[in-house]
């Protein structure tokens, strides 16, 4: 079994911090942080992308308000 990587959030870019707390809310954070991201299926890694571009758009339509 692989060792479990300690993330430093504080160095994280906003994107970055977004895919980790997006993992973790569909429950994969367990398994990237010890297997790494290429351990998500296709449609797993499209689905923490996808609600991804839904923030993102969020945060640009409050903004513009």
């Amino acid at each position: 079994m692989k060792k479990e990587k300690k993330i430093d959030l504080t160095r994280l870019k906003d994107e970055e911090k977004m895919k980790y707390e997006i993992a973790g809310e569909l429950g994969l954070l367990d398994r990237v942080l010890t297997d790494g991201w290429k351990s998500l299926t296709a449609k797993e890694t499209g689905r923490i992308g996808g609600l991804m571009t839904k923030r993102k758009k969020e945060r640009e339509r409050s903004e513009e308000k």
